[in-house]
């Protein structure tokens, strides 16, 4: 393995939360049954490349993702129906995929060793799928070459830049190889963001698959986990051509992408209070001599929050 790689520091045990929110395990059997099947029968189909609607493969993508028992909720502009597109989102779950798929359908980048798959990787290799051998440094400009040929066919490429999954609560950088393809062939590159939250609306790291994990581990704990909901926030699509060289496009893609997400505490039960009732002497609900002694307390009155000031920071 080489020292160059792209690596992420997040751990099955240092970043992902157990959640209190679980469903049953016959259910979470089900669910992981009908994933495998739609995966399945995905990967069969996956050597008709083309021939298969664009529009029967987002809806097929998103059906997997709620066979898992997560909801979708999309929210931005459309992508892009047509032409070259290089596809650029954050990492953190197998789910990504299909959700990236979902936007719009595209060839995606794998890690090379995915073709010595058994089956699974003859059939990804004939459905279109581009490899990249991250151990062969020198073999990068001919991958950003291949993936600048496609995309000038008016093809679309997802690729996920970071080069590596985080937890979510914790994130990488876009590495800049892929969008030279981009400025080569002059296309466009469309940024996703992609998030997960759990029932309460908070930040979740169930979908994670990061570190160690093993995949059937990662796929048991999104199918056992109740409530959880994958955000696709499609941002603005840029013009490659509007940039000077990679670093900026990068740059450009990276930003609102790799943002700290934006926390969502569940509103709770509201709180009235209500002043002391005092007798009539009282001033603002507080008896005569009742201010002095609660000052002499250091009590203070308590002061409204401010929207928009609340905020969650975590690291991996």
């Amino acid at each position: 393995m080489s020292v160059w790689l792209p690596a992420a520091p997040c751990t099955p045990r240092a970043c992902v939360r157990a959640t209190a929110s679980r469903t049953g395990v016959p259910r979470a059997v089900l669910r992981l049954t009908a994933v495998v099947v739609l995966v399945l029968a995905g990967v069969a189909l996956a050597p008709l490349g083309g021939l298969v609607p664009a529009g029967v493969v987002r809806r097929w993508s998103r059906t997997v993702v709620r066979a898992a028992g997560v909801r979708v909720r999309v929210t931005g502009a459309s992508a892009p129906a047509a032409g070259g597109l290089l596809l650029v989102a954050n990492h953190i779950s197998w789910l990504d995929v299909p959700l990236l798929a979902g936007v719009r359908p595209a060839r995606m980048l794998a890690k090379a060793e995915i073709r010595r798959w058994p089956v699974a990787g003859a059939l990804a290799a004939r459905g279109g799928v581009l490899f990249i051998d991250r151990d062969r440094l020198r073999a990068l400009p001919a991958t950003v070459e291949r993936i600048a040929q496609v995309l000038r066919s008016g093809h679309a490429v997802a690729v996920f830049p970071e080069g590596s999954t985080w937890c979510g609560r914790a994130q990488g950088h876009f590495r800049r190889a892929v969008f030279q393809a981009a400025l080569d062939a002059g296309a466009r590159v469309q940024p996703v963001r992609i998030g997960y939250r759990d029932v309460a609306g908070a930040l979740s790291t169930a979908a994670a698959f990061v570190g160690d994990d093993t995949l059937f581990v990662s796929l048991w704990r999104v199918v056992s986990t109740r409530g959880l909901v994958a955000e696709v926030e499609v941002l603005p699509v840029l013009a490659a051509d509007g940039h000077r060289d990679r670093r900026a496009l990068a740059e450009a893609a990276g930003t609102g992408v790799l943002d700290a997400p934006p926390a969502r505490p569940s509103p709770g039960p509201a709180v009235v209070r209500h002043a002391p009732r005092g007798p009539r002497q009282s001033v603002g609900g507080v008896r005569r001599g009742e201010g002095r002694r609660r000052a002499a307390a250091g009590w203070q009155p308590a002061t409204p929050a401010i929207p928009g000031n609340a905020g969650t920071a975590a690291s991996s």
